[in-house]
């Protein structure tokens, strides 16, 4: 084993396309869309995102009075008059997507859940009808299956034919549409043979609107292998219950992955500074890879969707997306380094499950956006604290975001004795501009430790041109508002002249000044000292 970590890249041997799998983000409060706050937010990280990224928001159908609070929204566009007949009501749901399509976002839209009219009469606890408590309705009803499924199918296709006059056929059939959210958990009351039956006339509603349709499902949890299985059967060799003719299509598969099921909660002490020993959780890299080739291996074993996208439309550190650091320590997580540096891992160890002979990922989706009323980094699963300022984990896309358009290969050598995943995703564009990313990870977000790593980019295509040569770092020390807001005493009013030094780290910062190299080699060395959890951005650019 080698004194010092490796990473070569072999920047003349292209292996293909890389597909931006990170270009998707999704949230539980759809009402923030379209606020002040929601659309600026929209815009910026659509910036850092790129064109076709893909959006998700639960409560499209669901019941309330327009009013979001963490993790419960509601679109409210089902109801009945006295007699029974539905009207709809599109003016919440109509300011969401228009917020989304304004800034060129494209929709997965989440058909989901029951609304009030519809619900069935399930067993749950009483209320006391106080005006701070939800009642039924919101703590279980939602996930009830539609009581009338003729009903439901005809909401699907109001809604169907309403986005396609409004927005146009054309780009409404680029959408996927997805029937429900995790129905193999509590968001569903019903049963398998349900929710199959459920499918089938959506699929039916959706389609007699738009006949080239993307639509799919289950959105199924990490753990829902059993319910995925189940679906998919039905899809492929079920009697449908629409048409009674054998199979029903699908143009997708959605699951989920989480890296922890959930910190504890803490209701003492308050605040991110008390966490114990036993009380330290992590995050695990393993944990979402074994679910995600589970998954994948589940769809792999039905060839009519060899080729079908999967889009893992929730993939990221841990559930739920609205506790913090208030609420458990581990959760500071969600404000530092480690979380940048996780996902930018996690993204190449799920491109490299796919394969010439199999499908990967399309879409890894991070179930995070922002939340209102935190207080400055609360710790929240969110891309913006509180005066939306960005979160660090926002430069760990940017760092994505640079990649170029062709993936290059790379071998990566871990030093005997060193500890954590040393790592690269590199790419080149077809002008010669080559962007490699080193990472310095450790599950254990409060492992720490200093690599000493050697990277080599070999064949170059610059080969006696001028280049540029960049390098940016996202670290406790760079691109981290987090940190220079602890370095302002953490202020929760913080002045103008502190949110601008704190503002100042919401782009990539440069580890060391540009450099021109007049007569590029062939082999450019370069050696990183990184501490976990660090990465590094190193461009080269013809001039």
């Amino acid at each position: 084993m080698p004194q010092q970590s490796e990473v070569t890249i072999d920047c003349a041997a292209p292996t293909g396309p890389l597909e931006r799998i990170w270009a998707s983000f999704g949230y539980d409060e759809l009402n923030w869309t379209a606020t002040p706050r929601g659309k600026k937010n929209l815009a910026r990280l659509r910036e850092v995102l790129g064109a076709e990224t893909a959006v998700r928001a639960h409560n499209i159908f669901t019941s309330g009075n327009g009013r979001a609070v963490p993790h419960w929204s509601s679109g409210n566009v089902y109801h009945e008059d006295a007699s029974g007949k539905p009207f709809y009501d599109w003016g919440i749901v109509d300011a969401a997507f228009d917020a989304w399509l304004s800034v060129g976002l494209r929709p997965i839209v989440e058909l989901g859940f029951c609304p009030f009219a519809l619900t069935r009469d399930l067993p749950g606890p009483e209320f006391m009808p106080m005006p701070s408590l939800y009642g039924r309705y919101e703590s279980q009803l939602w996930a009830s299956p539609p009581k009338d499924f003729a009903k439901w199918g005809d909401l699907v296709a109001a809604t169907a034919a309403h986005f396609a006059e409004r927005y146009g056929q054309q780009e409404v059939s680029r959408w996927y549409w997805e029937l429900w959210n995790e129905p193999d958990i509590l968001y569903w009351q019903g049963t398998l043979a349900e929710y199959c039956e459920l499918y089938d006339v959506t699929v039916a509603a959706l389609r007699a609107v738009l006949p080239d349709v993307l639509v799919g499902g289950p959105a199924t949890t990490g753990n829902g292998e059993e319910f995925l299985r189940g679906f998919l059967e039905h899809c492929a060799t079920g009697t449908n219950y629409v048409t009674k003719q054998t199979g029903t299509p699908i143009d997708f598969v959605s699951f989920h992955t989480k890296g922890a099921a959930g910190f504890p909660r803490l209701y003492s002490p308050v605040g991110p500074n008390g966490a114990t020993s036993d009380e330290r959780h992590s995050p695990s890299t393993a944990k979402m890879l074994q679910e995600v080739e589970t998954s994948l291996g589940i769809i792999r074993s039905f060839p009519a969707l060899a080729d079908v996208p999967v889009l893992v439309d929730e993939c990221d550190l841990d559930v739920p997306a609205h506790y913090g650091a208030f609420d458990n320590p581990s959760y500071e997580v969600n404000n530092t380094a480690y979380y940048p540096v996780f996902q930018v891992q996690l993204m190449q160890k799920l491109l490299d499950l796919d394969a010439p002979e199999r499908r990967g990922v399309t879409r890894a989706t991070a179930w995070t956006w922002y939340l209102e009323g935190d207080r400055y980094f609360e710790g929240t699963r969110s891309f913006f604290t509180a005066g939306d300022v960005a979160a660090p984990v926002v430069n760990g896309y940017q760092l994505l975001g640079r990649l170029g358009a062709n993936r290059l290969p790379v071998e990566a050598v871990r030093a005997d004795g060193q500890d954590g995943d040393i790592g690269a995703l590199a790419a080149a564009d077809e002008n010669g501009r080559i962007a490699v990313i080193v990472w310095h990870h450790n599950d254990n977000q409060y492992a720490t430790g200093t690599a000493t790593v050697s990277v080599s980019l070999r064949n170059l295509r610059t080969v006696g041109r001028s280049v540029t040569i960049t390098h940016h770092r996202v670290d406790a020390q760079h691109s981290n508002t987090h940190t220079r807001w602890l370095n302002e005493g953490a202020p929760q009013d913080p002045s103008a002249e502190q949110l601008a030094r704190i503002r100042a780290g919401e782009q990539l910062e440069e580890l060391e000044p540009a450099r021109t190299e007049a007569d590029c080699p062939r082999t450019l060395t370069f050696t990183l000292e990184l501490t976990a959890p660090a990465a590094s951005l190193i461009e080269i650019m013809p001039a």
